[in-house]
C-alpha cells in the first residue's frame, strides 16, 4: 500500500505572511540582479514555510506514513534532492520523493473544454493524474492546493461538476491559514486512511 500527498507550497505551507522572505535571503547571499536564481544556495531560492503549517504537515505524515510529491511551481527552481534539503532546513520530517511532470510532458485526452478561467487548475490536475497513471501502486492519495481543483465546486449558490477535477482534493482558500485552517487536517486524513 502506498500513500501520497500531492503538495502545493504557496497558500498551503508557505503562507501570505511568509511571502517575500526569499528576497532578504537573496540580498544576504549577495545575489546580483543579472544572476540566475539557480546559482544561489537552495535556502535563498524560496520563501520560508510557515512553522505552524509544518507542524500540521508533520503530524499528518507521521500518522499516515504518506510520501510527499511536490506539485508547486517551486519545482522550476530546484531538483528533487535540493527540494529535499530545503524541506530538511524547514523542519519537514520527510523529504519529497518526486515532482509531478509539467503539462508538456503529460499524456492526456482533451475531452473537456479548456477554460481560461481554470487554466492553472486544469494544468495541475492533469499533472497529478499523469503521476497517478505512472504509479499504479498508489492506493491512497490527496492533493492539497490553494487553487480549486475539486471535481465539484459551489459558486454563487450553484453547484458545478468539472470533468477534469480531482476527487481526492482538499482546498486551502485562505492564504494566511493554508493547511492550518480549521477542518483541513481532518479532510486530508480522511483520504489517507
Amino acid at each position: 500500500m502506498s500513500k501520497v500527498i500531492f503538495l502545493d507550497h504557496d497558500g498551503v505551507i508557505c503562507l501570505a505572511n511568509n511571502w517575500g522572505t526569499r528576497w532578504k535571503k537573496q540580498r544576504n547571499a549577495r545575489k546580483k540582479f543579472s544572476e540566475d536564481e539557480m546559482s544561489l544556495p537552495v535556502s535563498a531560492r524560496f520563501d520560508n514555510f510557515d512553522i505552524k503549517s509544518i507542524k500540521i504537515l508533520n503530524e499528518i505524515v507521521k500518522e499516515t506514513g504518506a510520501e510527499i510529491v511536490v506539485t508547486s511551481d517551486w519545482r522550476n527552481w530546484a531538483t528533487v534532492e535540493e527540494m529535499g534539503d530545503y524541506y530538511d532546513s524547514q523542519k519537514v520530517v520527510k523529504k519529497p520523493i518526486g515532482f509531478t511532470k509539467f503539462l508538456g510532458e503529460c499524456e492526456y485526452d482533451n475531452d473537456f473544454p479548456w477554460s481560461r478561467e481554470w487554466d492553472l487548475e486544469q494544468t495541475r490536475s492533469i499533472e497529478i493524474k499523469q503521476y497517478l497513471k505512472e504509479h499504479p501502486e498508489i492506493t491512497h492519495w490527496v492533493a492539497i492546493d490553494d487553487l480549486n481543483m475539486g471535481k465539484k465546486i459551489i459558486s454563487y449558490s450553484m453547484e458545478y461538476n468539472r470533468d477534469w477535477g480531482l476527487d481526492n482534493f482538499v482546498h486551502t482558500p485562505r492564504k494566511r491559514e493554508g493547511i492550518k485552517q480549521c477542518g483541513i487536517k481532518e479532510k486530508i486524513l480522511s483520504y489517507l486512511k
